[in-house]
């Protein structure tokens, strides 16, 4: 049984700090994208708050941005959502408590709290790692959010190029899965059925039938599924 010592405590309390900050900052470009959509600082900070996954919620508001319908909008969103419920239930025997900690908690349920967690070697640190990484984001993803809303209210977002903030945000989401072949291999599959149904389907469908691609990884073995490129492979950054 792996031995806990202080230092290895702060590792993990570090750790889980810098990519809190580091994903937490995303919230100033889904601010600003959400008011340049159409959305009131209100609207868009009520969706940071409530719905707090950040794929989702760039999703939807891209759809909406490029005049989609909200049916769109909201099964894209869904889709991208449904992850978190597979890592509720592989978090739910690490997270437990009264009622009020574990819905808590289950607030917090999202990719790098759980990937942050999971990384854990006893339940400890595990648990640790899971409300330091989500308790970061959420904050910051929140002040993130208002304080990139207020900025645009009070400027044109196409003046600054501050329309690009939803494109840039995906890629930086987009980019690390990239780099394992189920996720390069769901993300050319997703690309694929956009590009063939864009031509003939309304605004907003191509991203919803794209997100079909993500069940591609369902059937593959861990090892598979998270063994990485090798360096020099098409399609790596």
């Amino acid at each position: 049984m792996p031995v806990r010592t202080p230092g290895h405590d702060r590792d993990v309390v570090n750790a889980s700090l810098l990519l809190g900050v580091a994903v937490g900052v995303f919230g100033l470009t889904f601010g600003v994208g959400a008011v340049s959509a159409g959305a009131s600082v209100a609207q868009a900070c009520a969706m940071s708050l409530l719905v707090f996954t950040g794929a989702s919620q760039l999703s939807a508001v891209s759809v909406i941005a490029a005049g989609g319908s909200v049916a769109s909008a909201l099964g894209g969103a869904m889709i991208l959502a449904a992850r978190n419920g597979v890592y509720g239930l592989a978090m739910a025997p690490i997270l437990t408590g009264s009622l009020p900690r574990r819905l808590l908690a289950a607030q917090l349920v999202i990719d790098e709290s759980t990937a942050m967690a999971t990384a854990q070697r006893d339940p400890d640190h595990q648990r640790t790692a899971f409300w330091v990484t989500g308790g970061t984001i959420f904050v910051l993803w929140n002040l993130g959010t208002l304080l990139g809303a207020l900025a645009g209210t009070a400027i044109d977002p196409e003046t600054y190029g501050l329309d690009a903030a939803f494109p840039a945000a995906y890629l930086a989401m987009v980019v690390p899965h990239l780099r394992h072949r189920t996720g390069l291999l769901a993300g050319l599959t997703g690309a694929a059925i956009c590009l063939v149904l864009v031509p003939f389907t309304p605004v907003g469908v191509p991203i919803l039938c794209a997100s079909a691609a993500i069940l591609l990884g369902i059937p593959q073995p861990r090892a598979e599924a998270d063994s990485p490129l090798q360096e020099g492979t098409a399609g790596v950054p």
